[in-house]
């Protein structure tokens, strides 16, 4: 019998990852197999900041294996804001679920990292060996460090105690049940109601920044499949990156008129280039795992984005976070 414990999981890629486990066909690659509980935990379970609630929430499951994606997560400009936050709150969260799952001896853990931890001045494309090479970016040091010391906590757990304890590293994640609120989201669920709110209001819509930074896309429900891979068949402690190829970057001026597309907004549309763009790129590899996975069919990004703001326009009186109550 095996127990997997999905912290944060009622969040974007935990809720993604249940819907692949209920819909994909039981015994399949990425389905559910005979034998497997699944548990999807969310901060109602238990604060994870706290050692002596992520004790009790892992007494109570007994989890054989965990794919650890809570944390405290935000967009540009609230990491620009509370980089203290940032770091102090996700290595109290990292810290307790990895010391608890090897307190109880749990067999292997999966922990989500992100493309931030690389360093900001760095050769491109990013790869699996380029994490620990200088200084993440100012704009999210905080929240990048916290990360990046979860695959040197992962390294220190196998060197010492024999732990599978490993990690993940998409690219910018976006799908149902995304945090969709103004101030703190990520830039596709930010711009989705930001272009929901215009056409309903008969406002203009104003992007942040000049549209020119190109990023590498990963629909959640694609993520998801990658992370149910990672846990069955992966076996290094190092991270792997779970991306779409570096070929596949788009800019954030195509993803505004993909918004614009799958809202059916008519309105004026616009740029703010007085707002900080962020990094302009920081394409990643994902040769590692093309190389290990071997045949994956990635969701194409105009599909992706019409399903989600569907999702949203379906659900935006009743589960979308950061939706604007009438």
């Amino acid at each position: 019998m095996s127990v997997i414990l999905v912290t944060g999981g009622t969040g974007l890629v935990g809720t993604a990852i249940k819907h692949v486990i209920e819909t994909e066909p039981v015994g399949s690659r990425f389905g559910k197999k005979a034998g497997e509980t699944w548990i999807f935990a969310s901060s109602k379970d238990g604060d994870l900041k706290d050692a002596a609630s992520t004790k009790a929430l892992f007494d109570k499951y007994r989890p054989t294996h965990v794919i650890h994606l809570a944390a405290l997560v935000g967009g540009l400009f609230g990491n620009m804001k509370y980089k203290l936050s940032f770091l102090r709150d996700n290595i109290l969260i990292n810290d307790n679920v990895l010391h608890a799952s090897h307190e109880h001896g749990t067999q292997k853990v999966i922990s989500c990292l992100s493309t931030c931890v690389f360093p900001d001045k760095v050769a491109y494309p990013l790869d699996e060996s380029k994490i620990h090479l200088g200084p993440p970016h100012q704009s999210n040091f905080g929240y990048a460090h916290a990360k990046r010391m979860v695959d040197v906590q992962n390294h220190a757990y196998n060197d010492q105690f024999g732990s599978k304890f490993t990690s993940a590293i998409p690219t910018n994640i976006f799908g149902p049940h995304d945090n969709f609120d103004l101030e703190g989201s990520h830039v596709i669920p930010g711009l989705i109601h930001k272009c929901y709110l215009a056409k309903k209001t008969n406002t203009p819509f104003v992007v942040a920044g000049t549209g020119k930074p190109l990023r590498q896309f990963i629909y959640s429900r694609d993520l998801a499949k990658l992370f149910i891979w990672q846990l069955r068949e992966y076996d290094e402690i190092d991270p792997v990156i779970l991306s779409v190829g570096e070929d596949e970057e788009i800019s954030i001026k195509e993803v505004a008129d993909a918004i614009v597309k799958a809202v059916g907004f008519q309105g004026d549309y616009q740029f703010d280039s007085t707002k900080a763009d962020g990094q302009f790129r920081k394409p990643a590899s994902n040769q590692k795992l093309l190389g290990l996975i071997g045949e994956f069919k990635f969701t194409p990004f105009d599909q992706a984005m019409q399903e989600t703001v569907s999702w949203f326009l379906q659900n935006y009186e009743t589960q979308v976070r950061g939706a604007k109550k009438a």
